[in-house]
């Protein structure tokens, strides 16, 4: 395809709206490189999260223990996706709630929800503890839990607490192939074959620095990010770009950070730059 960015490569790191954004961007005759920085995914089969949301919203729940922001907010994202976010967050306002450090409480607040006990010390210790004293014989128990670990010590005093406890894991985490494939970025910035990357979002810098560290990769990091023109949809991400070492040459103008005014903005400084 023709256009002002016709020869140019632009890497299009992952996002919710990267078909739209990578599309956008192709219109304009550009090649794009589209890229998994993200850590965090949703789940490539939500049916059995789904079907532990409607066991919430029957009422098998007495108490649901939240282990992490981020399980929450995905819970909410599965619901509203299956068309049933307003029953899970009635259901959720019924039950107490207990968890583990300060995330879970400000997901919980999002929804307009306090916490109902919360563990004095952030970990699955501190949760055991919170409910040590408590009588669970026969309570159902949601489990809130995350990718890697099954928390076999949680589930385990619940059991013998005689709590009726169902797990849920509502996201995943990013494969080595994923990773794989940021590592082929990373090569790619280091040798100069990409014209711009493209940053919407300040947690696929960190992913980014996160593959950099993990294969030994920090200074092809360094010379990519001086080798390649950096785009920044708004303050929060370049400043995002600048903690990693890089400098932000492209943002939208006027202040609107948003994805038409930023491909405005990477046409306008890479047509000059041809």
């Amino acid at each position: 395809m023709t256009g002002p960015l016709s020869g140019k490569r632009i890497a299009v790191p992952e996002s919710r709206e990267l078909d739209l954004f990578a599309r956008m961007l192709e219109e304009q005759g550009a090649e794009t490189l589209r890229c998994p920085l993200v850590a965090i995914r949703d789940l490539d089969d939500p049916a059995p999260a789904e079907a532990w949301l409607k066991r919430l919203i029957a009422g098998n729940f007495d108490d649901l223990i939240l282990l992490t922001g981020e399980g929450l907010r995905r819970l909410i994202g599965i619901a509203r996706r299956a068309g049933i976010e307003a029953d899970t967050i009635a259901a959720l306002g019924k039950l107490r709630t207990i968890t583990r450090g300060p995330k879970p409480v400000r997901a919980l607040r999002e929804i307009g929800l306090k916490a109902g006990l919360s563990a004095a010390e952030p970990t699955t210790a501190g949760i055991i503890a919170a409910l040590a004293h408590e009588n669970l014989k026969g309570r159902g128990v949601g489990v809130q839990l995350y990718p890697g670990n099954p928390n076999a010590p949680l589930l385990d005093f619940l059991a013998q607490a005689g709590a009726k406890a169902d797990p849920v894991l509502p996201y995943a985490y990013a494969s080595d192939a994923e990773s794989d494939q940021v590592a082929a970025l990373i090569g790619a910035m280091a040798d100069g074959t990409l014209d711009a990357i493209a940053f919407t979002g300040s947690m696929q810098l960190e992913r980014l620095a996160e593959v950099a560290r993990a294969r030994g990769m920090d200074a092809q990091l360094r010379d990519g990010l001086a080798r390649t023109k950096i785009a920044a949809i708004g303050p929060v991400v370049s400043a995002a770009v600048e903690k990693i070492g890089g400098r932000v040459a492209i943002t939208p103008a006027g202040g609107s950070f948003h994805l038409k005014p930023l491909v405005t903005a990477i046409v306008s400084a890479l047509a000059r730059a041809s």
